[in-house]
C-alpha cells in the first residue's frame, strides 16, 4: 500500500511535494484521508487531483477527504474538507478482525495504532480489569475484549459521538459482556474507582502526564499503566529516555514507586517529534 501511494503521489505531484505528502494518507475503510503538512502551502486542487487519482487507482476507496488541522480540542477532532468521491465521512473500519463505525469529522482514530492495540491486547492476563481512560470508539477495548480474556473493560470518553459509536461497536463486535462503555471525565471515573484495576490504558498524549496521578489512584498493587506521550527530541533513543525520565519523577513526586517494563516509539509525528508508549509497573500502593 505505501509504495502505490508513493507512486501515485510522484505522478501527480512530482518527486519533491510526494516526500512530504504520501505518508500523509490514511486509509479508514473505504475513506481515504489526506493529512496536510501544516508547513507546506499547496492549493486544494492539487490534492483534488491526488485524490481523483487515489479513487481511480484504489477502488475499494469511495470517497477522500482532506484534514485542513491537526487534532485538537476535548473532543480530538479535524477539520475537513471532501475533495472527491461520496460525500459521506462515515464508514467502517476492519482492524484485527473487529469492526468500526465511525465517522472521521466526529472522532479521532488512526490507523497507526494498529500494531499498538494488538500488542496491549497481548499484555492483558486472564480475569484483569482494565480501564481504557481515552476510549474513543472503542479500538483498544474492544480488541482486548477479543483476543484477551478480561474481566471487563471500563470503556470511557468525554466526546459523545465516539461514545456513542462505541455502544454500538460494542453491540457489533459482540463483547457487551466485557466492555463497559461510559460517557465523561476520565480523571473523575478514575477518582471514583480507587484500586479497582489492574492495567490503566492512557491512549491520549496531550492529557496522560496531567492525569497520571488520577490514573495511579484507581490502580490495584503492582498494576501496570500504559502512557503515550509526545516528546521532541534529535533522535528516538533520546525520546524514549526524556519520556522516561519525567514519568518516573512524576511517580516520585506523587509518592509511588514505578518501574519501566516496556517502552517503543510508537510513530514520528514530525521533524523531532515522536509519540511513545510507556508500560510503568507500579509497586504497593498506599
Amino acid at each position: 500500500m505505501g509504495s502505490l501511494l508513493r507512486d501515485i503521489a510522484r505522478e501527480v505531484l512530482g518527486e519533491s511535494l510526494a516526500r512530504r505528502v504520501w505518508k500523509r494518507v490514511e486509509i479508514i475503510g473505504d475513506i481515504a484521508v489526506l493529512r496536510k503538512p501544516l508547513d507546506l502551502d499547496l492549493g486544494v486542487e492539487a490534492y483534488r487531483n491526488l485524490a481523483v487519482e487515489i479513487m481511480n487507482r484504489l477502488p475499494y476507496v469511495k470517497s477522500v477527504w482532506l484534514a485542513v488541522t491537526p487534532v485538537g480540542g476535548s473532543y480530538r477532532i479535524r477539520e475537513f474538507v471532501h475533495l472527491a468521491g461520496e460525500l459521506r465521512s462515515e464508514t467502517i473500519y476492519k482492524e484485527h478482525g473487529c469492526l468500526f463505525r465511525l465517522d472521521i469529522t466526529k472522532v479521532y482514530v488512526s490507523p497507526a495504532l494498529n500494531y499498538e492495540h494488538a500488542r496491549i491486547a497481548k499484555l492483558v492476563k486472564p480475569g484483569e480489569e482494565v480501564l481504557n481512560m481515552f476510549a474513543g470508539v472503542g479500538l483498544f477495548s474492544i480488541i482486548i475484549a477479543k483476543y484477551s480474556k478480561p474481566k471487563r473493560v471500563i470503556s470511557v470518553d468525554i466526546n459523545p459521538d465516539a461514545f456513542n459509536y462505541m455502544v454500538e461497536n460494542v453491540k457489533l463486535n459482540n463483547v457487551s459482556e466485557v466492555v463497559v462503555p461510559v460517557l465523561g471525565d476520565a480523571r473523575e471515573v478514575a477518582r471514583s474507582c480507587a484500586k479497582c484495576f489492574d492495567r490503566i490504558l492512557m491512549p491520549l498524549p496531550e492529557l496522560a502526564y496531567e492525569y497520571l496521578e488520577d490514573a495511579v489512584l484507581a490502580l490495584r498493587d503492582a498494576g501496570v499503566i500504559h502512557a503515550y506521550e509526545f516528546v521532541t527530541a534529535k533522535t528516538k533513543d533520546e525520546a524514549l529516555l526524556e519520556a522516561r525520565n519525567r514519568y518516573l519523577r512524576k511517580c516520585e513526586s506523587i509518592g509511588v514507586k514505578a518501574g519501566l517494563v516496556g517502552s517503543r516509539v510508537v510513530r514520528s509525528v514530525g521533524p523531532r517529534y515522536y509519540q511513545v508508549v510507556l508500560d510503568l509497573q507500579f509497586e504497593k500502593i498506599s
